[in-house]
């Protein structure tokens, strides 16, 4: 767990957060002291984009727990669909008309704001602001190249 939650760069208060569990509880996982329920292990699995299954493969997690799991957890939250979303619009976004190539980024930039407003996750809201300054950004080439 601790090897997961190393390669995204997070705390374990960080982790703690996503979990809704304490950060001692988070050391008391990584350390083995305590086996993880199927809740923790299935919101686990999603953070880590793995199957729970794959999670505690090859590990002493209990077979009565893992028979318990689901086959599969969502693994991408909104914000990071969206921001997908919007990476693949900007590839083909120079094949419109300037005018609704504005309306388009127009678009993603309230959708931004929208999820910013949702959003509580800092590493999110980070991501969020920094796509809806690059909206931004290109509305403004946009209705400099289309005058």
């Amino acid at each position: 767990m601790a090897a997961h939650r190393a390669k995204l760069g997070w705390t374990q208060q960080e982790l703690a957060d996503r979990l809704a569990i304490s950060r001692v509880a988070v050391s008391h996982l990584e350390a083995g002291m305590t086996a993880p329920s199927e809740r923790t292990v299935t919101l686990l699995a999603g953070i880590f984009k793995l199957a729970p299954h794959e999670l505690v493969a090859g590990t002493d997690y209990p077979a009565a727990k893992a028979d318990r799991l689901p086959a599969v957890v969502t693994q991408h939250t909104e914000v990071e669909v969206q921001i997908l979303l919007f990476e693949r619009d900007l590839r083909w976004l120079d094949r419109v008309a300037p005018v609704e190539a504005e309306q388009i980024l127009s678009q993603w930039e309230l959708t931004f704001s929208f999820l910013l407003d949702q959003s509580h996750d800092p590493r999110e809201r980070h991501e969020l602001q920094d796509a809806r300054q690059r909206a931004r950004r290109l509305v403004v080439a946009q209705r400099t190249n289309s005058a």
